[in-house]
């Protein structure tokens, strides 16, 4: 068992998450990517759809928790904070410094809608600064 859980976590979630740095999770993408999850943990026992068995018990059998979107998450921060403190083409991008006008229709939700849980782009910027501070705030 803990040697098809390695196989899970270093084949399968490293494919699955390439990239993961830059996607914007909308709630539909939540929910398929934690579908995708356990059908992973599924597969792995062998456990077939007409079993009945809930999310909870086969988390239980393979003694795991969800940990998809947070490792997203974490991936996500860690990747922001690494633009942030940096000067270069991304962050002028983000910080939208480029002339012209926008499409008709309501804005895009962007990765940084995302991570700043309440918190101005300039609050962000300015912890992201400093790299403990950052590591220690939550995504």
């Amino acid at each position: 068992m803990e040697l098809k859980k390695r196989f899970v976590k270093s084949f399968i979630w490293s494919v699955a998450l390439y990239g993961s740095e830059t996607w914007t999770i909308k709630a539909a993408d939540k929910k398929h990517l934690e579908a995708f999850e356990m059908w992973i943990w599924r597969r792995m026992l062998k456990i077939s759809w007409r079993d009945h068995k809930t999310n909870e018990e086969v988390l239980r059998m393979v003694e795991e928790e969800r940990t998809l979107i947070t490792t997203i998450r974490r991936r996500q921060k860690t990747w922001i904070g690494h633009i942030l403190r940096g000067n270069g083409l991304l962050k002028d991008i983000m910080e939208g410094k480029f002339e012209g006008r926008r499409p008709r229709g309501r804005k895009r939700k962007s990765m940084l809608d995302d991570l700043k849980g309440g918190r101005t782009y300039q609050e962000m910027k300015r912890v992201a600064m400093n790299r403990e501070l950052w590591r220690v705030t939550d995504p």
